[in-house]
């Protein structure tokens, strides 16, 4: 894919970006030889090669799948915040944190 610096100043403009000519001519050699990069790359011949995921030969280390704490609903809601109006009551019912109604 041949540019030229037209197709760079219209690159510029569609990105709302002001390009000096000289910027503009620097722009279209690095461009020009990214874009000749992609073509080498793309000459390669891969048929036959599977595609890999990664490029080494590595496998995660996995830790067994046991449960190392209980369920601490309780002790977390003896921090719950007051209800408020003077009540010490807790604002939890049933296990359940109490929260004031936003929409009516």
């Amino acid at each position: 894919m041949a540019l030229n610096i037209s197709d760079i100043k219209r690159i510029a403009h569609l990105a709302r970006l002001e390009i000096s000519e000289q910027e503009a001519t620097q722009t279209l050699t690095k461009l020009t030889g990214i874009l000749g990069l992609i073509e080498q790359m793309q000459a390669v011949d891969t048929t036959g090669i599977t595609p890999m995921s990664h490029s080494q030969d590595v496998v995660q280390r996995l830790r067994e799948d046991v449960v190392t704490q209980t369920n601490m609903r309780e002790a977390f809601q003896v921090n719950a915040p007051k209800i408020g109006n003077g009540s010490v009551e807790k604002a939890v019912e049933g296990g359940l944190y109490l929260v004031p109604q936003v929409i009516e």
